[in-house]
């Protein structure tokens, strides 16, 4: 058994007492982004990762998915455990169809290594772009990534800031399928919704139809804090814009919060906010999420 790693001592817990949100999200809810990390001395956090989190067991992932009153998870590998999905497949098995993985892997992952990500559960892989949580990779070997796993039927999640996109967008836009933007690309939200930065992002998801992104992390994004009234409008207007591309998550358990650490509650009560009708709400809890990680389901729906 291996030693447990201590987190980083500015590193902030996720929030014990999460209040029981007001909204009620419709039957069938997907937390489409969230976490597992550790516990560290089963499943060791990588040698070079950036930072140490506390760790968040697979049980209280699901404990809070009960809780918040959602159905299914899907489960995104953090940088912290680097290359090594362990710590994901395991989560993987436990939840059975009440979840599907996101996985970061190497270039010389084996086609034997992706079958048992497959078959555990996971349907897309993740590149992050952020530099100050992972080191650079050539674009080349995350395409030669992308090419393989397409092969699956698997998408990739890509991970990056708004002051990157400009030079992304070939790379994006060369993907050979489903490409999923996490957290609306981070946009500046002390600039206005018409700045070009956030324009650029639009029209990214207006000329390619592979691509959508996740309306997550308003406590990442805000510059006013709680309850994140300077987020809401660029979320809405993609909720609007891109009814049947946009997904929502928690993004439990927040690693690397440095002003605050959220009421997954209170992320929760900010859904209607954003998603202001059922069918919108339907469309980005239920209907997106089950399309893209669970389509399997309906095949054998039709086929039976």
């Amino acid at each position: 058994m291996s030693e447990k790693q201590v987190m980083d001592a500015d590193y902030r817990p996720f929030h014990p007492n999460p209040t029981r949100p007001t909204f009620v999200p419709p039957i069938g809810a997907v937390d489409a982004h969230n976490h597992v990390f550790g516990p560290s001395e089963k499943f060791p956090y990588a040698q070079g990762r950036k930072y140490t989190p506390c760790d968040a067991s697979k049980e209280k992932l699901f404990a809070l998915r009960n809780f918040l009153g959602f159905e299914r998870n899907v489960i995104v590998q953090a940088s912290c455990h680097g290359r090594n999905n362990d710590a994901l497949v395991d989560a993987l098995h436990t939840a059975g169809d009440l979840a599907r993985g996101v996985a970061v892997v190497s270039p010389d992952v084996t086609d034997q290594e992706l079958a048992v990500m497959d078959a555990a559960g996971v349907r897309a892989v993740r590149f992050n772009f952020v530099k100050r949580l992972v080191d650079a990779t050539p674009k080349d070997v995350f395409m030669g990534i992308a090419q393989r796993v397409a092969k699956l039927g698997w998408h990739i999640v890509v991970y990056f800031e708004a002051p990157d996109l400009e030079e992304l967008v070939p790379f994006l836009q060369s993907l050979p399928t489903i490409v999923v933007v996490d957290h609306m690309g981070r946009p500046d939200v002390g600039k206005p919704i018409e700045h070009e930065d956030f324009q650029r992002f639009i029209r990214l998801l207006d000329d390619n139809d592979n691509i959508w992104t996740k309306v997550s992390c308003p406590e990442r994004l805000t510059i006013d804090g709680p309850p994140y009234d300077d987020v809401i409008a660029f979320s809405r207007t993609l909720v609007e814009r891109f009814p049947d591309r946009v997904l929502w998550g928690t993004d439990w358990p927040h690693p690397n919060m440095k002003s605050h650490m959220p009421d997954d509650g209170m992320l929760v009560d900010v859904i209607p906010r954003i998603a202001t009708t059922e069918a919108l709400q339907q469309a980005l809890l239920v209907d997106n999420p089950m399309r893209l990680y669970w389509s399997e389901n309906d095949e054998k729906g039709a086929k039976s």
